[in-house]
């Protein structure tokens, strides 16, 4: 089912211990880069990070990739060298089989936190 997990520390620890280190290392950026008073949950049966009850970012596990959503039109306005990484309307896709971009995705989380107020 879509909600079996309770917690983001739970749904990590479902991946291979590689897939791991890269959705910890997410999920550590996120948490620095959120305002105060966020808070991590499992919606869409993903790790999301809520700030005042409205889900900000969702982040998630997949064989060959690392999904990032959503992935918005002023986003992409704001960080341009995120379109490459987009597929379909909402999601960055970012390739395990590629060095992972966190000095993109830092750029992101720093985005979508200052629009979350």
């Amino acid at each position: 089912t879509m909600n079996k997990y309770t917690n983001i520390d739970e749904y990590i620890a479902n991946f291979s211990s590689e897939t791991q280190v890269i959705l910890e290392k997410i999920r550590a950026m996120a948490r620095k880069c959120m305002p105060s008073g966020s808070t991590e949950a499992i919606r869409y049966g993903i790790p999301t990070f809520r700030v005042d009850d409205k889900n900000v970012v969702h982040f998630a596990g997949y064989e060959s990739h690392i999904g990032l959503y959503p992935a918005s039109d002023e986003v992409i306005n704001e960080i341009p060298e995120l379109k490459k990484y987009r597929t379909g309307k909402g999601t960055f896709q970012f390739e395990l089989s590629s060095p992972i971009p966190y000095d993109l995705i830092e750029k992101y989380l720093i985005y979508k936190a200052s629009n979350a107020k």
